[in-house]
């Protein structure tokens, strides 16, 4: 089963995340298949818009963070083994933001953790009123390899965000300046496609124009150099004692025992 799926008609391509029983987790296979569509529509000169969704319940859980896909937490690699890898990451996420053609984020159910990394390197979010958006890894596993928070919502709601590990809904990410638009969950179909088709009227070379000099922008505040500065972070903070703690509970009595240790301190997530 292909983890990513890829509908065009007119101008517009649709990729949707296909792992809809792991609520969409980012497993390194399906980040490969997801940059390999993302090339095959900035290939295809009759493509202007791009949207990515999920299937299933959620857009994105985050990375898949089973024992078995990231025994690489365990300390078993080295700082630089860790950033090279995190770095890869990185690159993943930039081709979405170097695409030069609009990328559309359609959000429903959950964007936790790596679903953010890839919502927010989209141009546009437009989630469902009752999506949620949070940070969790946060409070026992590292901090994001990639870092538009500060960018999009100014330093207190980045820091609020990633120093809690709490969940905000669509209505606030859109208050606070997370994502573009909040709607009815029964309307975000209606609503992305109502606006990938209408920037799809509009030349290619007007469109990459227009998002590249916006782009420019972002790069004089330093982005670049910002998710090479995340990722090192990040692997500085697996090494924290309570990430080989996580993993090494997440090994031995499985991954919800290890979530559910994590985040019930706190009275949310409940093992998800």
């Amino acid at each position: 089963m292909s983890l990513v799926l890829y509908h065009k008609w007119n101008k517009v391509v649709r990729i949707s995340l296909n792992r809809p029983e792991k609520l969409n987790a980012l497993s390194v296979e399906l980040q490969d298949e997801l940059v390999e569509a993302m090339s095959a529509a900035e290939a295809d000169h009759d493509v202007r818009t791009v949207i990515i969704k999920g299937e299933g319940r959620a857009f994105c859980s985050g990375y898949d963070i089973s024992p078995s896909a990231r025994s690489d937490y365990a300390g078993q690699i080295t700082l630089r083994e860790d950033i090279q890898n995190l770095r890869r990451v990185v690159s993943r996420w930039a081709t979405i933001w170097e695409l030069s053609k609009p990328v559309i984020a359609q959000v429903h159910g959950y964007c936790l953790a790596g679903g953010t990394d890839l919502a927010l390197n989209c141009d546009m979010v437009i989630a469902a009123e009752d999506a949620i958006f949070g940070y969790p890894p946060v409070r026992a596993m590292g901090s994001p390899p990639t870092h538009m928070w500060t960018y999009l919502v100014g330093p207190q709601w980045a820091k609020y965000m990633l120093l809690s590990g709490d969940t905000i809904d669509g209505k606030t990410a859109e208050r606070i300046g997370l994502i573009l638009r909040a709607v009815p969950a029964e309307k975000l179909e209606e609503e992305v496609t109502e606006l990938a088709e209408k920037l799809a009227k509009i030349p290619w070379d007007l469109l990459a124009v227009n998002k590249s000099i916006v782009n420019k922008a972002v790069e004089l505040m330093g982005r670049s150099l910002l998710q090479q500065l995340a990722a090192e972070s990040d692997a500085i903070g697996h090494r924290a004692p309570i990430v080989a703690e996580f993993f090494r509970m997440a090994a031995e009595k499985g991954l919800k025992a290890a979530l559910e240790s994590r985040d019930s301190p706190f009275g949310d997530y409940k093992g998800k």
